[in-house]
């Protein structure tokens, strides 16, 4: 939960040791006499732990070793980017585990031999970590993720489990036995999101984050770069450092294409749809009324259509991003109003697709749907 984790493993292998961990173990109906082996995986700050008596001493195993245990356990340790040693498990049976330390991702850690069945570790700090796996083949579509290393600056409840769902992983209260290669039904990513909000209120980031547990994502850039707006160009930047490093980017607003069954099956980012529609306004004369009425306002109607169709149509996973526009001041302009109302014409349309939506205010997500 919200402190320090520990595993103990069919009763003969303890990952971590935790104060309290005894009084953990009787809580939760175990007893730690048969344990055998305690390993530590991370350096431990503070005071040294007290060792419950009849334990034997906590160590670590050297990075790239296993060790073998009479129990038919097998241990590997695993390299990491940060201080600290994973720990790949195998049990006598074949099932395997992989436990990470808080703030570590596995390090040169480039294709797996088969996927994990459960893999624990710290998805909320880490998610880059959960897409290392991912892309190395280690986290398939079957393998149990468990978040732990849940600390006080992660909100409890509906909005933790929403962002593990975002990331295909999922919690469980301290105690819990959990059995390795029984499936838990966890819910499915969405394959459609979009993500709703005003200026800076964070709905970017919040469209990032539910990617950012996935390798190979395209972020669909639809501003460009407006060459010579120094301020716009400090906005791209700003974007681009936030984004993972494995994530590749498109400055477009062709999006068909991106949408279609010969597309990349990478999940895709579109940031935003409001610039896209100024985009195809531009396209279409909207801006004029006599243009506007004479054929513009069919043509625009026509290409939000096609865009729609082709998000409902889409295999791959889609997060939009969107303004909100809608609940603010009436734009002095008949071009305005017309921007304002097509973009809410547009996002009710892209939102009639999507089996998530948020909306985001204050840095906080409401979900409207899913």
């Amino acid at each position: 939960a919200r402190a320090a984790t520990a595993l103990l493993i069919d009763g003969t292998l303890l990952l971590d040791l935790t104060p309290g961990a005894a009084f953990a173990a009787a809580r939760a109906g175990h007893s730690l006499g048969g344990v055998r082996q305690v390993l530590l995986s991370h350096p431990h700050d503070g005071p040294a732990v007290e060792v419950p008596v009849g334990l034997p001493q906590p160590g670590r195993v050297p990075d790239g070793r296993e060790l073998a245990l009479l129990t038919g356990h097998r241990v590997r340790a695993l390299a990491l980017d940060a201080p600290g040693t994973g720990y790949e498990v195998s049990g006598p049976e074949g099932g395997r585990l992989l436990y990470l330390p808080p703030g570590a991702a596995a390090a040169g850690f480039e294709q797996a031999r088969s996927p994990y069945e459960m893999v624990v570790l710290d998805v909320i700090g880490r998610p880059d970590a959960l897409a290392r796996l991912r892309s190395a083949g280690a986290v398939g579509p079957t393998t149990d993720v468990v978040a732990v290393h849940l600390d006080h600056d992660v909100p409890p409840g509906p909005e933790l489990d929403r962002r593990l769902a975002a990331a295909g992983a999922r919690a469980v209260p301290d105690g819990t036995t959990l059995a390795v290669g029984s499936y838990e039904s966890v819910p499915d990513v969405p394959r459609r999101t979009l993500v709703l909000g005003g200026a800076r209120s964070g709905k970017s980031v919040e469209a990032e984050r539910r990617l950012e547990a996935f390798p190979d994502v395209l972020y669909v850039a639809t501003g460009g770069t407006r060459g010579g707006d120094t301020e716009w160009a400090q906005r791209v930047a700003l974007h681009r450092d936030r984004r993972p490093g494995s994530w590749r980017t498109a400055e477009t607003c062709d999006l068909l294409p991106l949408l279609g069954d010969g597309a990349d099956p990478a999940p895709l980012l579109v940031d935003c749809l409001s610039l896209w529609l100024t985009y195809a306004m531009d396209e279409v004369g909207a801006w004029d009324d006599a243009e506007w009425a004479g054929g513009g306002e069919k043509a625009l109607r026509a290409k939000v259509s096609e865009l729609v169709d082709g998000v409902r149509r889409t295999r791959r996973t889609v997060v939009a991003v969107s303004n909100e526009v809608g609940s603010g001041i009436v734009p002095a302009t008949a071009s305005g109003r017309r921007y304002r109302d097509e973009l809410g014409r547009l996002n009710a349309a892209f939102a009639g697709e999507c089996e998530q939506v948020l909306l985001v205010v204050a840095g906080q997500a409401l979900a409207l749907r899913g």
